[in-house]
């Protein structure tokens, strides 16, 4: 019986395959038969970038002008007649695509193959050795995922289908298409970092976490702050050397918001450089946020040298009284007079001073908004940050990170943070020429924003040189506001180049 129905099964699909020359199931199998040579390493080399990033697409797919077709999907062809190729996305907006350049001209699937290992390096870094393990690990996943060929995960929605019309500029839009979901990275990104939500939402729980009473009881630590300040204005100067020497070019966009973007990383605050670099240079994201977070992890490692070269034992042994008790009427009433103030003066630093002062209210309000403090210091923050993690690191994709403009990211972002920390630590040398009360140099480290690691890392060296010199809560009042005085930089730089 069995011969019997084996012998039935095949007289079906011969009859199938003769009467159906061009089925369908034909073409999957020639599909099949490709697959060899389509995925694997020699896939993985071989892979190009896709077209709507490039615009390069073929013939085929182009609108047909014998028809008197000057738009589809895939782009439009000019009044001169040039091809743009690109795609409408979600709203109807057309975006161009763009030449793909990674270092040295290597091809789009060597770059990714190379991608991979760096962000396992951010992986290894944030499991292992522990450096900001709650942003390294979905930074460094999300940038595994955005370098999975043809994946799709950060992939943008895109429209089609639609009625195309064109502006008086001569750009199409498309209206009343269909659309085509896009990656779930894509929605992250648009959803939180295209709108400044994600920052934000982290600052609220930062404020839920911060302790303002260290500056309040000694106001004049916010001078520290300031004066760590200084690494954001070096590294802007530096970014706009570079587009003076290598062209206007060299960021991919505007020079002056590219630099205000890249100086925000020598204030070592993560959000805030997210939220500028948001609004100002979004192509720059990746490599910003990933400097930023870098050096907030180095932290240990890059500070201590610099704080021993600049003082002499004698100074970092320098022991600072006790700070005095700071009642509760005025911790709830510092951050309602930090919002008033910024919105008089700086009223662009709002979202991000307003949303710090607005956690630490309710952490400092007592236990009737107990709730409210802990799900900001707690559920909320974590989940926002998984979530801005992943984001950032689809900004990882090999197109955008291997570059020539990455590196010089990098390496102001390293000089900022150095510079930041050695203001702080002249300021301080500075204020014990004209203060009788004597300041231990070393908390001037703690200006820059890496909040408490810096503190921490001031008091660990005053520790090592005198086991019994605890300068930790004396090292937060620079610390603290050091934050405040990133996100009030940052609002000085949006409203100068926005």
């Amino acid at each position: 019986m069995k011969y019997l129905i084996t012998a039935l099964f095949a007289a079906v699909f011969a009859f199938g395959a003769v009467a159906a020359e061009d089925a369908p199931w034909k073409e999957t199998l020639g599909r099949v038969t490709d697959l060899t040579a389509d995925t694997g390493i020699s896939g993985f080399m071989k892979n190009e970038a896709p077209a709507y990033i490039t615009g390069n697409f073929s013939e085929a797919e182009r609108p047909d002008l014998k028809k008197g077709e000057r738009a589809n999907r895939n782009g439009y062809y000019d009044k001169d007649g040039k091809w743009h190729g690109g795609y409408f996305d979600e709203k109807g907006a057309f975006h161009a695509g763009h030449k793909v350049e990674t270092l040295f001209g290597m091809p789009y699937g060597v770059g990714q193959l190379i991608m991979i290992p760096l962000c396992l390096v951010m992986l290894y870094l944030a499991i292992v050795k522990g450096f900001e393990p709650l942003l390294l690990l979905p930074i460094g996943f999300g940038g595994l995922l955005a370098n999975c060929p043809l994946s799709g995960v950060t992939a943008p929605a895109m429209m089609h289908s639609g009625v195309i019309s064109f502006l008086e500029s001569g750009i199409p839009v498309m209206s009343g298409g269909i659309i085509e979901p896009g990656g779930f990275l894509h929605y992250f990104f648009s959803f939180g970092i295209d709108t400044g939500i994600f920052p934000i939402m982290i600052f609220m729980g930062v404020g839920a976490m911060t302790d303002f009473g260290p500056l309040i009881a000694n106001p004049r630590m916010a001078l520290l702050g300031a004066a760590a300040q200084f690494g954001i204005f070096f590294a802007l100067f530096g970014s706009l050397g570079l587009a003076a020497v290598f062209g206007n070019d060299f960021f991919g966009c505007d020079p002056l918001k590219a630099a205000a973007s890249i100086g925000i990383i020598g204030g070592a605050d993560g959000p805030t450089a997210i939220w500028l670099t948001s609004r100002l240079a979004p192509d720059l994201l990746g490599a910003i946020a990933v400097a930023a977070y870098s050096y907030m992890a180095l932290v240990p490692i890059i500070q201590p040298p610099i704080m021993k070269a600049l003082t002499t034992k004698e100074e970092r042994a320098i022991k600072m009284p006790p700070l005095r008790e700071v009642k509760k009427i005025e911790k709830i009433c510092f951050p309602l007079l930090v919002l008033l103030v910024c919105a008089v003066l700086l009223p662009s630093a709002v979202p991000l001073i307003g949303a710090l002062m607005l956690g630490n209210l309710a952490k400092e309000a007592g236990p009737s908004v107990a709730r409210i403090a802990d799900t900001m210091s707690n559920a909320l923050i974590n989940i926002v940050t998984i979530m801005l993690g992943l984001s950032v690191g689809s900004k990882l994709a090999c197109e955008k990170f291997l570059s020539g403009t990455t590196l010089g990211i990098l390496a102001l972002g390293l000089c900022a943070f150095c510079v930041g920390t050695a203001a702080g630590v002249i300021m301080a040398k500075l204020m014990n020429l004209f203060s009788k009360t004597k300041v231990n140099p070393l908390i001037g480290s703690a200006g820059v924003s890496a909040v408490p690691m810096a503190a921490r890392v001031s008091n660990k060296v005053s520790l090592s040189e005198d086991p019994t010199n605890f300068i930790l809560m004396q090292a937060m009042g620079p610390n603290v506001s050091g934050v405040i005085g990133s996100a009030v930089v940052a609002g000085v730089l949006y409203t100068l180049c926005r």
